[in-house]
């Protein structure tokens, strides 16, 4: 056989296999199968061609339940899909950049503005910092939930009503949060303006204690026996404070004493004087004093003033150099005297008991006698 002759018988094979022929029903080969019909491929051939690529498998399975879905319950479950998933990542986008903010704040800006590169004192930038990140933080969280509502079709139509309302919807909003609204006010008001700042200590509504937190609502003091109070804003800005800490921390702190009438009054101003001037936290280039305030029903009442670095060391200071006083007056013969009074007893002249017990010309008792009924 021939070179072309054999080409021809080729040609012939090739197209018989893959130009479809015209038959019809009877002429189908029962056991052909569906791949055999759209491709016209021989049954050898169209076996080894993968299941995706011919339509079936499970990416056709999974289109036509989800068609059925959508026919059945008259949703679009790609849609809902995509809506969760754009959630689900505004959520955790929120999330991060809330995480990014407390850490910008808290953390990255304090080693900028750290040994007063910023021109700020410690106390007026972690008061900023408090308030900028706690702003920042609720920022954050309000864009996130406004992406989220925009997000959802129903609620964003239901968004543009709101919008359109907006007017009415603030004023009620406003006079339903006004408190809340008052101490957010206020907070921003306080860090601005500074009558106190975090870590400085306060005397208020007779607390003494030492500002821990401010945040948008309240104000956090931790008293000295360890106590927290919670105070609003609003009420922080409006009450008079006692601020020990702010512009110059040195306070001067009063130590009263009471002498004896018959007592040396040099000698124990001296004994004072000395006392103070040996305690480690009385500041010894600043002026200590001793003068004598008042002269008591009993006792001769001398105060001595000493400086000391701040408010929070000044209570136990002037303990201990009370404590050391008063040995020091015991070891050198000053009396520190208690509260009595004469009592002298008067009876008519000529009195039976008069005859019998004449007065005394006084009989001293003290309080404790005379407030329990006397002697």
């Amino acid at each position: 056989m021939e070179e072309d002759e054999i080409l021809s018988a080729e040609e012939d094979v090739f197209y018989a296999y893959t130009v479809p022929s015209d038959f019809g029903p009877d002429d189908l080969d029962p056991a052909s199968n569906l791949s055999n019909l759209t491709t016209d491929l021989p049954r050898e051939l169209s076996s080894e061609i993968p299941s995706h690529l011919t339509g079936e498998g499970g990416a056709s399975t999974v289109v036509s339940i989800v068609d059925h879905l959508n026919a059945t319950l008259g949703i679009d479950i790609v849609s809902i899909s995509v809506i969760i998933f754009k959630i689900i990542s505004i959520v955790l986008l929120t999330y991060v950049a809330v995480k990014i903010v407390k850490y910008a704040i808290n953390v990255h800006l304090p080693r900028i503005t750290r040994n007063g590169k910023a021109g700020l004192d410690v106390e007026t930038e972690m008061t900023f910092r408090s308030l900028v990140s706690r702003l920042l933080v609720a920022a954050v969280y309000v864009a996130g939930f406004l992406l989220v509502i925009y997000q959802i079709p129903h609620l964003n139509r239901l968004a543009v009503t709101l919008l359109a309302g907006a007017g009415v919807a603030g004023i009620a909003i406003g006079f339903a949060a006004q408190d809340s609204l008052a101490n957010i006010i206020s907070g921003i008001f306080l860090a601005v303006f500074q009558p106190f700042r975090v870590g400085d200590y306060i005397d208020f509504n007779g607390e003494y204690g030492q500002v821990e937190d401010l945040t948008l609502r309240h104000t956090t003091i931790k008293t000295w026996d360890g106590r927290r109070i919670f105070v609003p804003n609003s009420i922080m800005g409006n009450q008079p404070i006692v601020n020990w800490s702010i512009t110059d921390p040195v306070i001067t702190w009063p130590i009263n004493v009471g002498i004896a009438y018959s007592a040396d009054i040099d000698k124990a101003r001296d004994i004072m004087l000395d006392v103070a001037k040996r305690h480690p936290l009385v500041l010894k280039n600043h002026e200590i004093t001793v003068r004598v305030t008042d002269l008591g029903d009993f006792a001769v009442n001398l105060r001595l003033s000493v400086d000391v670095p701040k408010r929070d060391v000044a209570f136990t200071t002037g303990c201990e150099i009370r404590e050391a006083i008063k040995k020091r007056f015991d070891k050198e013969g000053i009396e520190i005297p208690y509260p009595y009074q004469n009592i002298i007893i008067h009876r008519p002249a000529g009195s039976a008991q008069a005859q019998i017990d004449p007065p005394a010309p006084g009989l001293e008792v003290d309080e404790g006698a005379k407030e329990g009924g006397g002697r």
